[in-house]
């Protein structure tokens, strides 16, 4: 036992991530290319940091800042009443709801791993078990796992091209239908499946035949289908979304579970805002208990409704510059990866994209990726490792995009300088994704 810890207090203060650290190090001595150029360069952290001019005009308006005596008051656990009102009626419209959203079925915690760690609580049994196509966001690991004890069962992907396959990192039934029967030799009782859509690190966007496979898979083996879609609004490309919610009789739609937020669509990550929609009323009844240690502050919930609702400056200013400028910073940072010589996925995703640093490394062992991430960390700038994702491949990065283009031209010429490469003009093709 850790000193006075009880044994789960010490499981818990034991845990950590390189996702955490490297930006724990970046908060240190961040960069700024007026006041500290020989700071970190973040590009590890998935966050958008090319539209504060937007969301500051937006946001200081005299709409936004009434406060009424209500907004310092206890408050429905669930989310204020207006909030969740907006919250449902955005979503119907911008993920094509087949339904209007009910707001009785929203639930608004202080963000999507706060609703990940109640939502395990609440659908599985300690030692229980969830699927996760791997590379996945690893938060979900450690944030599960704080109050239900679940364990994570891993549908490996890989970047070769199998038979049958389209493209690097494909996710299938049969690899799905492989896990499970992997779990059950482990012992683990699965019971759910875990969806992120668009997916982070690899930026696919899955499509709607796949979609439907999921639910069919998930009524197959009666299980929880959990769909993150935080990056929903963040798609550039013109390889259409499909929203779970926009699908008509679905299967066991009791067992369909929605997760959104604004860190990622809105460059609001400090703001804590993560979104529930669930149509099973135990599942709601559960989480409204637990969102009690999960409340967003009034005033945040109020200023947020002011901002969904304006659909106007959402549809004719914010998405179409915040989409523009996202597309120029990928388009940067590819063109430095490849004169480079580190190919990438091809990203449907404007924040970020998952990049080939396999030649670099002095031997194709993760010991290998962890002495290259080493090096960068070294050098100040902190890319995140594919083993922080779970990935099965050493060597993968998944390198943010979405910063000024300041940061990311400092950032190629710091990883000239660190890989030793002379620029070239044949090299990193990106991959089909």
């Amino acid at each position: 036992m850790m000193g006075s810890l009880s044994e789960r207090g010490s499981e818990i203060a034991q845990k950590g991530s390189i996702l955490y650290e490297g930006l724990q190090m970046c908060l240190q001595d961040p960069y700024d290319k007026d006041h500290n150029i020989q700071g970190y360069l973040n590009l590890g952290t998935s966050e958008n940091k090319i539209c504060f001019d937007l969301l500051h005009e937006r946001l200081m308006r005299p709409d936004m800042h009434i406060l009424e005596p209500y907004l310092l008051n206890y408050n429905d656990p669930r989310g204020i009443y207006r909030f969740r009102q907006e919250v449902a009626s955005f979503l119907t419209d911008y993920c094509h709801g087949s339904e209007p959203l009910n707001p009785d079925n929203v639930i608004i915690m202080n963000g999507c791993n706060a609703i990940f760690s109640a939502l395990s609580a609440v659908i599985c049994n300690p030692g229980d078990g969830f699927l996760l196509p791997a590379p996945y966001y690893t938060g979900i690991d450690t944030y599960t796992s704080l109050y239900s004890g679940v364990k994570p069962v891993h549908v490996p992907l890989y970047s070769k091209v199998a038979e049958g396959e389209s493209y690097p990192f494909e996710l299938t039934i049969p690899k799905l239908e492989d896990a499970m029967e992997n779990g059950k030799k482990q012992g683990i009782r699965i019971t759910a499946l875990i969806v992120i859509n668009p997916q982070n690190p690899l930026g696919f966007i899955y499509s709607d035949k796949l979609l439907k496979e999921f639910l069919e898979f998930g009524q197959r083996h009666s299980l929880h289908l959990v769909f993150d879609e935080i990056y929903m609004s963040s798609v550039l490309d013109a390889v259409p979304f499909t929203s779970i919610l926009s699908f008509h009789n679905v299967p066991d739609p009791e067992m369909i579970h929605f997760i959104w937020g604004l860190s990622k669509d809105f460059a609001m990550n400090g703001m804590r805002v993560g979104v529930l929609y669930s149509k099973n009323q135990h599942v709601i009844k559960s989480m409204s208990q637990l969102a009690c240690l999960h409340q967003c502050p009034g005033p945040t919930q109020y200023m947020l409704s002011q901002f969904l609702k304006d659909r106007d400056w959402l549809d004719k200013v914010f998405f179409p510059v915040n989409k523009r400028r996202l597309k120029k910073s990928q388009k940067i940072l590819i063109s430095g990866l490849k004169k480079l010589g580190i190919p990438v996925l091809r990203s449907s995703v404007g924040l970020y994209m998952w990049a080939d640093f396999r030649k670099f490394l002095k031997s194709q062992t993760f010991e290998a990726e962890m002495d290259l991430w080493l090096q960068l960390i070294a050098n100040k700038v902190y890319i995140a490792p594919g083993k922080s994702f779970e990935c099965y491949e050493p060597g993968w990065f998944r390198v943010t995009s979405s910063l000024p283009s300041d940061s990311l031209q400092t950032c190629i010429q710091r990883l000239q300088n660190i890989l030793k490469v002379t620029p070239g003009h044949n090299y990193g093709i990106p991959y089909k994704g």
